[in-house]
């Protein structure tokens, strides 16, 4: 990226211009609320589909509010003199907040959204004009360099990632820096790297309009930027995960064949975290002819940490090619060209065999155990964020199961997790139900199937009697031998433990 591509967006060395900006946007109530409330629950939906005309309609007013609205985030040139009293015009078309346009108009240089954090915090997300939000819109036939905002994919890693107090954290790939953002409020210091320069430069400008701490800004592709000895405690990563034929655009296209460039992320995270230390990452794997995707999955964690992979979503090859054609706007086009593209998608799965691609999450967690935990699991079912807590005490479950052996289990304590119901499924009118299912109404709300035994014991889990116990009484009430019942029922407790059905007791 040349220093003329960069010269073209706001310095990031007037820190004092971007405080008074930042005030005056936080005055006029430009935040997400404020949105909210100005544009109605419509608008502000459509705003996340990249349409403008219910928002365009919602501002035809003359409050700073509306002003900036269609500044910022419509990119719509507007009166000097109006934009005056609401902004420091001068300061900021001297920074390169804002341009001139005309003789009596000024328009934004970039694209600010604000954008409320997980605590409620008022930030602003920088991005280049028309690339904020839903998808990429078309930017396929343009400047491949651009730098996107805030989409679905940047939302879902920041509401998994494990929000801890950390020494160190790493955002890689950062983009328009909403990662490093999140980071910045619970680490000591972050790290941010991406392989353009122009999003680096994006970066700091997020980070300072949002009144966050600035980051170490390293250039270069994944861990390549960074010391050899550099190590961390926390690392994100939304990365350039579309599989493609080439490495066409910078912020989608990881440039390495197949979902290589995934694999390396996860394989080479290893060694870059602290014990204890967690990486997590948005990714793409092919489903390859003859073979198992779950084996394939494991195969890419690295020695010393345990792993949770979570498919979200699986799409075949040619819903795939389609979706990522459209990203670009290709669809729009020459059809020829169009065909030609899609046809060359095609045919890259054919050569490597693959017939769908799985979309999710990946959680290492380093930890040196003996035999680590691998769960690969596929949950396309709705889940409540923020994941973060339910993240970090999925791993705090696995060591506690791993420390104790069938019979430790049952001198322990147990609660019901709260919001956890039962049903029962079968015919209307039967007797007894064909099974009883429990039901989480929090985190990743799963459900799973238990016998009469299993939902007796969880129902009973209150934290004042030890697993053996419940399970003496219920083979009195049913009639069972309590050997064979204790033999029996650890597998169940365990697995209720580790999909967080039931807490061990304090």
């Amino acid at each position: 990226m040349s220093n003329a591509s960069l010269s073209a967006l706001p310095a990031t060395d007037r820190p004092d211009v971007t405080a008074r900006l930042r005030e005056a946007l936080l005055g006029a109530a430009f935040t997400a609320d404020g949105l909210l409330e100005l544009l109605g629950a419509p608008a502000y939906a459509a705003l996340a589909r990249s349409e403008v005309v219910p928002a365009l309609r919602a501002t035809r007013g003359d409050t700073p509010l509306e002003v900036l609205v269609r500044l910022f985030l419509l990119q719509q040139p507007v009166p000097y003199a109006r934009v005056e009293g609401v902004l420091p015009v001068d300061a900021c078309l001297e920074s390169g907040w804002l341009t001139r346009v005309g003789g009596a108009e000024v328009a934004a240089a970039v694209d600010v959204r604000p954008y409320g954090g997980l605590d409620g915090e008022d930030w602003f997300i920088v991005s280049d004009l028309g690339c904020a939000v839903g998808g990429a819109g078309g930017i396929g036939s343009r400047d491949e360099g651009v730098v996107l905002g805030v989409g679905g994919a940047s939302t879902t890693l920041a509401g998994i990632t494990v929000r801890t107090p950390v020494p160190a954290a790493l955002d890689l790939g950062t983009g328009s820096g909403i990662q490093a953002l999140h980071a910045a409020q619970h680490a000591t210091r972050v790290t941010a790297t991406d392989v353009n320069p122009r999003a680096l430069h994006i970066t700091a400008l997020t980070l300072a309009l949002s009144g966050a701490p600035a980051a170490e800004l390293r250039e270069g592709s994944l861990f390549a930027p960074l010391a050899d000895d550099a190590t961390f405690d926390l690392i994100v990563s939304n990365p350039p995960f579309v599989i493609s034929p080439r490495a066409r655009l910078t912020y989608r296209d990881g440039g390495m064949g197949g979902d290589d460039l995934c694999r390396t992320l996860v394989q080479r995270a290893g060694e870059r975290l602290n014990e204890g230390g967690f990486a997590q990452f948005l990714a793409n794997w092919q489903h390859v002819e003859g073979e198992d995707w779950q084996e394939r999955l494991r195969s890419w964690v690295p020695r010393g940490c345990d792993a949770w992979i979570v498919q979200r979503e699986v799409q075949d090859v040619t819903q795939y090619a389609e979706l990522w054609l459209r990203d670009a706007g290709d669809h729009r086009g020459d059809v020829a060209e169009y065909q030609a593209r899609y046809d060359a998608w095609l045919d890259e799965f054919e050569a490597r065999k693959v017939r769908a691609v799985g979309f999710g999450w990946i959680t290492l967690r380093k930890r040196g155990a003996a035999v680590p935990s691998i769960t690969v699991e596929e949950w396309p079912h709705p889940v409540e964020q923020p994941l973060g807590e339910t993240v970090r005490a999925h791993f705090e479950r696995l060591d506690y199961l791993r420390s104790r052996d069938d019979a430790a289990l049952l001198e322990e304590r147990f609660r019901l997790a709260v919001e956890v119901v039962q049903e029962q499924v079968g015919l209307p009118g039967a007797e007894d139900p064909e099974h009883l299912v429990l039901r989480q109404n929090r985190g990743m709300r799963r459900a799973t199937k238990v016998d009469t035994v299993g939902a007796g014991f969880a129902g009973v889990c209150d934290g004042s009697l030890t697993a053996g116990r419940i399970l003496d009484a219920i083979a009195q009430l049913v009639g069972e031998d309590p050997v064979l019942l204790r033999d029996r029922t650890p597998a169940q407790i365990r697995l209720l433990v580790e999909q967080g059905f039931l807490e061990p007791a304090e």
